[in-house]
């Protein structure tokens, strides 16, 4: 199999070539080796990779359902024990893993071999890819523009054809907006849905989740079967799907009531580009049968940019603070990013009155979107407010305290982090192009745990609009 074949495939294409006997696990393997050195040298979007594993890998078939077929996990906690995880800094480069995690598990049960690691913003915090650690993440669209962040490298990677399917996570965007930018699909799944077992109870005060970003919907609903469900000592259980979500795909849609929004919530002006292929995907909806009209859940920016800044920043004291005295070091200008450090010392200071007033604005944002969520079933957004950011607009020498640093980034992501305070699944569907040539990508929204639905009504959009045939620039097949 050459590399022009590899990527032509998504997972569940190439499980069904092993599964038919057409090609190997190690063949796969191999593809996946030569296509990083193909393509990373431009895209910057791999840590690691583990070309001993991909050559020891056995004829025997892995797991179901996707039977060898190449991964790699991003380099943020990733779970993998006896493997390095450098989380996009220099504190913790070194430092390997000790306990497997139940996501990572999962992935290997799956039959997913994981090859290598992506890059990350530092501790997962810039929604760009661009650290003193491991350099700069572009995407395959542009060796100009930003891959996003935090799952900036994951994104890349399978955009580029590296692997069909990456790790990701996501506690603000970290896994719809390198989506976006990389034009893939990107399913920010409801808080519960998969575990952060056994560690964790809740990442993030329960902001974060964790899943993977893929070329096509039925590899992520096929993912979504593998990798979700809960685990022992899960702090709470959501209900499970009423039939496996693969088999949504294709599934007839009902007719559904979309709101659909373009003008960013943090009050700054909308590109007309994006608001133009919003519109453009409301028709196409409603087209397709389902009900469609402007609308808009109505809350205060400024309170929940409040509570994001002190959610976020008190988890990062914690996480780093916590990393740095088991591995003997110094969280301190020599081992963080200027901002890194800045929302360290931040964090330090939110006290545990403040942390509980976040988490009550929160709660009262919930409140609001299950109000509007009532009346629909769907909020269409654009996943990010303007076209891909260019490369280097982060100086990650600079010290920015976390709050600049969100009111900076605001214009592209505020469609995003409300969603991780709700716990409510988002899906970004790469369904349009700018004309530079950038992908544009849309969020789908759906109320609490209604998966099922965002997964059906997805794959009658990629039907409708398929990507599959667009090619970046920075692509192994060139």
């Amino acid at each position: 199999m050459d590399l022009d074949e590899y990527a032509r495939y998504d997972a569940i294409g190439l499980a069904e070539l092993v599964s038919g006997g057409h090609v190997s696990p190690r063949e796969l393997a191999a593809c996946a080796v030569a296509a990083t050195e193909q393509v990373d040298g431009t895209l910057g979007a791999v840590v690691e990779v583990y070309a001993d594993r991909a050559a020891e890998i056995s004829d025997d078939i892995p797991g179901e359902p996707f039977h060898g077929v190449p991964t790699m996990v991003k380099d943020l906690f990733h779970g993998e024990a006896g493997k390095r995880c450098g989380n996009g800094s220099r504190l913790s480069e070194d430092w390997v893993v000790s306990l497997d995690t139940a996501f990572y598990d999962r992935i290997r049960r799956s039959g997913l071999i994981n090859l290598g690691r992506t890059t990350t913003s530092e501790f997962g915090i810039m929604g760009t890819t661009e650290t003193l650690a491991a350099g700069l993440t572009c995407t395959p669209w542009s060796a100009g523009h930003s891959a996003g962040g935090s799952s900036g490298g994951a994104a890349a990677a399978v955009g580029a054809g590296i692997v069909p399917v990456a790790s990701a996570s996501d506690g603000g965007g970290s896994i719809r907006i390198p989506a976006a930018s990389c034009g893939v699909v990107g399913l920010k799944t409801s808080r519960g849905r998969v575990t952060w077992g056994p560690q964790i109870a809740e990442a993030l005060a329960g902001w974060a989740v964790h899943f993977m970003v893929s070329r096509s919907v039925r590899d992520s609903a096929a993912m979504l079967d593998s990798l979700g469900g809960p685990a022992y000592g899960d702090p709470f259980v959501i209900p499970g799907p009423a039939r496996p979500f693969l088999q949504e795909v294709g599934a007839p849609v009902e007719p559904l009531r979309v709101a659909y929004w373009s003008q960013p919530w943090s009050g700054e002006d909308a590109d007309p580009e994006v608001v133009a292929a919003t519109e453009a995907t409301a028709q196409l909806l409603e087209s397709l049968g389902h009900h469609v009209e402007s609308a808009t859940p109505q809350f205060d920016w400024d309170p929940f940019l409040v509570a994001m800044t002190d959610v976020w920043a008190a988890d990062n004291a914690h996480t780093v603070d916590g990393l740095a005295s088991y591995l003997g070091k110094t969280a301190d200008a020599d081992t963080l990013e200027g901002s890194t450090l800045a929302a360290v010392e931040y964090g330090r200071t939110v006290s545990a009155g403040r942390l509980l007033d976040a988490m009550a604005q929160a709660n009262h944002l919930a409140r609001i979107m299950g109000w509007f969520f009532a009346s629909y079933d769907v909020l269409l957004t654009p996943t990010l407010g303007r076209l891909p950011a260019p490369l280097k607009m982060y100086d990650p020498t600079e010290p920015i305290e976390l709050r600049s640093v969100f009111e900076t980034w605001s214009p592209w992501e505020s469609f995003l982090p409300v969603f991780n305070a709700t716990g409510q699944p988002a899906i970004s569907l790469p369904l349009h192009m700018s004309e530079s040539g950038l992908p544009i990508g849309m969020q789908l929204v759906g109320g609490f745990g209604h998966e099922s639905m965002l997964l059906r009504l997805s794959a009658q959009l990629e039907e409708a609009l398929p990507w599959s045939g667009r090619i970046p620039p920075i692509h192994v097949s060139r």
